[in-house]
């Protein structure tokens, strides 16, 4: 059967395929497709858009970068890249300058010891995690993602054709030993470990990890993907790798990195990973067949970003610290929200359960979608924990200027003072 037929209907079930039609032309939706659930998100950010193109005053707490700039020296290196015509193909798996700043970075903060052959730079850290899992997935392949979870990691591997198998970790956000032995089963390849995690902001300590590593040596074909893209983001703990605890594991641990949230350079698209170089070598395949490389004159500014001053990390984590507590303070005052301390990245992850089946008028509240529909009453737009596998939560990123998240905060504290 071709891929493009001629068809009247909108849409139309056919040998269990989606077939989407476009001005009468059928296009054909690949199975894989089917697998990407639509955003539980959108219906509210559709809503905040209609909001402001009508001229409100919406305050966003939606955001997953800084609001910071780009260091300044950053930026130079990248204008010196274009003078200098650094500006050709770069090879698939990255330049060797930010292949060995990588190595030495990971050495410098981590004391491991890797080679530029077990390092690949891709577009963001996003990429080098589904180049990842489209590397080493076979369909069925199991991979435990605990709850709350980054949004996109259900969808990356179910794309890369694994099963995802997500673990409630309840409202202490963490992992156990026995929840994490509880999902293990003779097709799980993969664990992710996102610490600090987005959204919720919690730091997994040496003894967290050291109880996963437990389990984790006794079930040697489970190999773990360590996103720690917010690394640099800590506050009041230590930033530990589950390596930095068991290094037995050093050939099953792939780390996921980058420059989007530690140096503000989101847009650059720079993230990296290192691991065994044999699977390194397989993802290099895949990225040749989608981007070929990252950004050349984006991963000359990295090098700089990975090499260079980094003094202004202190700077900016007071500030993160700062705005922490004015969101934890607004979480107290409302009565009604709830939320943990989070000690990394630049995420809040609130309990709305007891606003629930409370009302505003003849608004009634039944979830945290809800929830986050009447704060847009409000002029503040939240993400809803339903898209981060945690049902009657919201997120605030506390990433923007201070005067406009202590807005927001009063207008979250007056919303919620409004329930009935």
């Amino acid at each position: 059967m071709g891929l493009l037929l001629g068809f009247s209907a909108w849409f139309h079930l056919r040998q269990g395929g989606l077939a989407v039609c476009i001005e009468g032309r059928m296009f054909l939706i690949s199975e894989r497709l089917r697998c990407v659930k639509p955003s539980p998100t959108l219906e509210v950010s559709r809503l905040a858009a209609e909001l402001r193109s009508q001229g409100v005053d919406i305050i966003s707490l939606g955001a997953g970068e800084p609001d910071f700039d780009t260091p300044d020296h950053v930026k130079e290196a990248a204008i010196a890249a274009i003078h200098a015509g650094k500006t050709k193909y770069a090879p698939v798996d990255g330049i060797p300058a930010l292949k060995e700043a990588v190595v030495q970075s990971i050495k410098s903060d981590y004391g491991l010891t890797y080679s530029t052959d077990q390092v690949l730079i891709g577009s963001g850290a996003k990429q080098c995690i589904y180049n990842l899992f489209m590397a080493t997935l076979d369909p069925g392949d199991e991979v435990i993602i605990p709850a709350p979870y980054w949004v996109s990691y259900t969808d990356v591997v179910s794309i890369s054709g694994g099963k995802p198998v997500v673990v409630d970790c309840g409202e202490a956000f963490k992992l156990t030993a026995d929840l994490l032995e509880g999902a293990i089963t003779p097709r799980t390849k993969w664990l992710i470990i996102n610490s600090p995690s987005n959204p919720t902001g919690v730091v997994y300590s040496r003894d967290d990890l050291r109880a996963i590593a437990d389990v984790l040596l006794k079930h040697p074909t489970v190999h773990v993907m360590a996103d720690d893209i917010y690394a640099k983001l800590v506050y009041d703990v230590e930033f530990v790798n589950i390596l930095q605890v068991e290094n037995a594991l050093y050939d099953r641990v792939f780390i996921v990195n980058g420059v989007s949230k530690s140096h503000a350079m989101t847009g650059w698209r720079i993230g990296y990973i290192a691991g065994d170089a044999r699977v390194i070598k397989a993802m290099s395949t895949i990225q040749s067949q989608s981007t070929t490389t990252a950004n050349s004159i984006a991963q000359v500014a990295a090098v700089t970003a990975l090499s260079g001053d980094s003094d202004f990390l202190d700077y900016r984590r007071k500030i993160f610290s700062k705005r922490r507590d004015m969101v934890m303070q607004a979480v107290e005052d409302s009565k009604v929200l709830k939320a943990q301390l989070p000690h990394g990245a630049f995420y809040v992850f609130v309990s709305c359960k007891r606003a629930v089946g409370k009302r505003a008028g003849d608004f009634v509240i039944a979830n945290d979608t809800d929830f986050a529909k009447y704060l847009l009453q409000h002029k503040v737009a939240v993400v809803p924990g339903v898209a981060f596998g945690a049902p009657n939560f919201f997120r605030i990123s506390y990433a923007l200027a201070d005067d406009e998240l202590s807005r927001a905060c009063s207008r979250i504290v007056s919303a919620c003072a409004a329930l009935l």
